[in-house]
Formats: C-alpha cells, sequence, structure tokens
C-alpha cells in the first residue's frame, strides 16, 4: 500500500478555520476580555487566523510545484554532449 499523499493544505484549512471560530466565540466576551485584562486573547486568534491564510497559500504553492514537477518529462539521460569524433 503505498502512503497517504498528505501536503498539508487540509491541515492547515482547518486550524485557520478552528482560530476563525475561536476568534467569534469569543467577541461577544469583548468587555468581558478588556476588563480582565485578557483582550489578548483576540489578538491570539487574529494572528493565528492571519498565519494560516499565509499557510494555507503556502501549502497550495507547495503542492502546486509538486505537481508540475511529477507532470513533467524526465530529464534526458546522460547529459553531456557527445564528440565529434
Amino acid at each position: 500500500m503505498p502512503p497517504l499523499d498528505v501536503d498539508g493544505v487540509r491541515t492547515v484549512e482547518v486550524g485557520t478555520a478552528l482560530w476563525a471560530v475561536a476568534f467569534v466565540a469569543l467577541l461577544p466576551f469583548y468587555g468581558v476580555l478588556q476588563e480582565s485584562g485578557r483582550l489578548w486573547w483576540l489578538w491570539t486568534c487574529t494572528t493565528g487566523l492571519g498565519l494560516g491564510l499565509i499557510g494555507i497559500e503556502t501549502c497550495r504553492r507547495r503542492r502546486h510545484r509538486r505537481l508540475e514537477q511529477e507532470a513533467a518529462p524526465p530529464p534526458p539521460r546522460g547529459g553531456g554532449r557527445r564528440r565529434a569524433g
């Protein structure tokens, strides 16, 4: 059985979605978070969401490059020029 082809896109998408859910879930408690000095929780969610979006794009580009390399014809063997002789 061949190994699973894991490129990380789905994993990063799920993580990013969880950061977005956490941000939305904390929004109703903005005042409480501000009063208790825990407003940084919202900033942490925002940072996780932003870095996740960057990660999704990075993983997609990496997957695209890998698929292009797999589809490209193999390089010629021998690699050198023949001498006229």
